[in-house]
C-alpha cells in the first residue's frame, strides 16, 4: 500500500462536491486496504497513545459551533486490534506505547473516511503524534513502514496551510490569503525535489510563516507519511491541490 498525507478540514468539508469528488476518486484508485492506520492533527498524546480497538466506540467530536447535524455523524468501523498489536511492537524499542481504549476517531479521522470509505467496513486504527518534532515523526513512519506490506493504508491527516486565526474572507471559494499560497508553492516545489531536509526547516525557510502555521500541529503528520514512504526523498504524487476557504488542501501519495 502507498502512505497519504490529506487535508481533512472541518466537518463541512463534506459538504463540498469538488473536495468530496476528488477524495472519493483518489480512494477509488487504490488497492483496498486490509486496515488503516490513521495519524491526526487534532491528536496529540505523549507517550505515543493507541486508540480504541474495539468496534463501536464514540466518534470525538472536537469541534464546536456548527450545525446539530454535525454531532450526529457516525463511523462504525471495525476496530483493530490485530493492528495495535503490530505498531506496539514496531515501536517497542524506541517508543513508549500508552491505550486509551475509550477514545474513539475524532474529526481528523473519520471526515475523510466517511469520503473515501463510507461503508465502514475496513479495520481503522487512531494513533497519537506523541511529539511535533519533524526528524522524529519521519523515523516513525519509518517504523511503521513494514505495514504497508500487510495492505495496511497509513494516513497523516492535517491540512498543508492552517492558519484560521488570519482568515477574513470565510467563503469556500474566497481567494486565498498571500501567506497560504506561497507556503502551498513553496511546499510543492520542495516535495517535487524531494528535499526533505528543507522540509523539516519549513518554519524557518517556508515563506508565509508564522501565518500558515501558527501551530504546527496540522503539518505535522505529513512527516509520518514521508517516514512511511520507501525512500522519503522521492518526488511523492500529488493527488489534490488547491484551496478551500483559502487554505491549502494540497494532499499526496509516496510509494
Amino acid at each position: 500500500m502507498p502512505a497519504l498525507y490529506l487535508g481533512h478540514g472541518a466537518p463541512p468539508l463534506v459538504d463540498d462536491p469538488t473536495w468530496t469528488r476528488e477524495l472519493a476518486a483518489w480512494a477509488g484508485r487504490l488497492p483496498r486496504p486490509t486496515a488503516i492506520l490513521i495519524v491526526s492533527a487534532h491528536w496529540e498524546s505523549a507517550p505515543l497513545t493507541i486508540g480504541a480497538t474495539a468496534t463501536g466506540v464514540p466518534l470525538v467530536y472536537d469541534f464546536g459551533g456548527f450545525p446539530e447535524r454535525y454531532y450526529r455523524a457516525q463511523y462504525r468501523s471495525p476496530g483493530a486490534p490485530e493492528l495495535a498489536a503490530k505498531v506496539k511492537a514496531l515501536v517497542a524499542d524506541t517508543e513508549p506505547v500508552a491505550e486509551q481504549p475509550d477514545r474513539g476517531l475524532d474529526h481528523g479521522a473519520y471526515v475523510p473516511l466517511t469520503v473515501m470509505y463510507p461503508d465502514a467496513d475496513i479495520p481503522v486504527l487512531q494513533i497519537s503524534m506523541p511529539t511535533l518534532d519533524p526528524q522524529r515523526l519521519l523515523d516513525l513512519g519509518r517504523r511503521l513502514a513494514p505495514l504497508r506490506d500487510e495492505g495496511v493504508l497509513i494516513v497523516g491527516s492535517g491540512f498543508l496551510t492552517h492558519g484560521l486565526p488570519f482568515l477574513r474572507d470565510w467563503r469556500v471559494d474566497a481567494t486565498p490569503p498571500g501567506w497560504s499560497a506561497e507556503f502551498d508553492a513553496w511546499a510543492g516545489e520542495v516535495l517535487a525535489r524531494g528535499a526533505v531536509d528543507e522540509l523539516i526547516d519549513f518554519r524557518n525557510r517556508a515563506p508565509g510563516m508564522p501565518y500558515a502555521h501558527p501551530t504546527i500541529e496540522h503539518f505535522a503528520p505529513m512527516f509520518v507519511t514521508l517516514g512511511a514512504g520507501d525512500d522519503p526523498e522521492a518526488p511523492p504524487q500529488q493527488e489534490i491541490d488547491g484551496f478551500w476557504l483559502g487554505l491549502a488542501k494540497r494532499s499526496i501519495q509516496v510509494a
